[in-house]
């Protein structure tokens, strides 16, 4: 029997749809507004009331982006802005899932001096707020020379003690008879990664794939510091470039176009990989 709207199961169902619709609402409208924006001229952008529905400028503004004539990032195509930022995202991903796994099959499967006391190394890295050591980094890649440069980019953030912990966590729930096996059967460590650990890790390797991807597409502090020319900007930082303090000085259809296409690969990468995603966490934190 359905719940009445007077019986207090059903006004606490109605309610919570209510809220969990306006959640919706407030998450999804700024991202309609900004691909309908990417539509409209500036003058339309600028002009009262906001424009709710598809403009005519659509074609105009995104063949403009593309042709590289946004003045404000010295002609750069956003081709250019969307091939650095996808190179530096998926060299952070495969570089933070590559070190962390291979630190944590270490720390889990090998007998050392000091183990412990290198996880715990790892661990408290995660207290150290970036800015304390990006100085420090920053004049690490300017002695080697790696300023304007994707190694620049993407080495200094390829450590991750978040991605170290996880698979840590993860390798812990293997039973030790499953290792046992595998050296009766004369496999050594780098069989038992490749034929064991690896299969069975990756719904792992995907959720964390997917963080750590948005986390290297989303980065501006150190793209900013380490990249001088317009070449090597990424997505990020042309937007913060193209906006002026004076809004008669920004291209705003030109800024709503980039926007559009900054937030469409993080998107597309979660809608592709939400099962492996979703589950990857779940199986993380048995």
């Amino acid at each position: 029997m359905a719940d009445s709207p007077l019986d207090p199961r059903g006004g606490a169902r109605m309610l919570a749809h209510f809220w969990m619709i306006m959640g919706v609402i407030v998450i999804v409208f700024p991202i309609y507004y900004v691909l309908i924006a990417s539509t409209h001229t500036t003058q339309e952008i600028l002009r009262p009331p906001l424009p709710l529905t598809p403009g005519s400028a659509g074609l105009d503004n995104y063949r403009a982006a593309f042709n590289g004539e946004i003045r404000q990032i010295g002609g750069v195509s956003v081709w250019v802005l969307l091939m650095n930022t996808t190179i530096m995202a998926l060299g952070i991903a495969v570089g933070k899932i590559v070190i962390s796994m291979m630190s944590a099959y270490a720390i889990v499967f090998f007998r050392f001096p000091l183990r412990v006391a290198c996880f715990w190394l790892i661990f408290i890295t995660l207290m150290l707020p970036v800015e304390v050591r990006i100085m420090p980094t920053y004049k690490v890649m300017v002695t080697l020379g790696l300023i304007d440069s994707y190694a620049g980019l993407i080495m200094p953030l390829i450590a991750s003690a978040t991605a170290t912990l996880l698979f840590r966590q993860f390798f812990m729930t293997i039973p030790d008879e499953l290792l046992e096996a595998a050296r009766v059967d004369g496999a050594g460590p780098w069989r038992f990664f490749r034929d064991i650990l690896w299969p069975l890790s990756l719904t792992n390797v995907a959720a964390i794939f997917v963080i750590q991807f948005i986390y290297g597409w989303t980065q501006y502090l150190w793209p900013l510091l380490v990249t001088n020319s317009n070449d090597m900007n990424t997505i990020v930082i042309a937007l913060k470039k193209m906006i002026s303090f004076a809004d008669a000085q920004t291209p705003w259809n030109l800024v709503m176009v980039t926007s559009v296409l900054a937030i469409a690969p993080p998107i597309l990468v979660v809608v592709l990989m939400q099962r492996w995603f979703v589950k990857g966490l779940v199986e993380t934190e048995k």
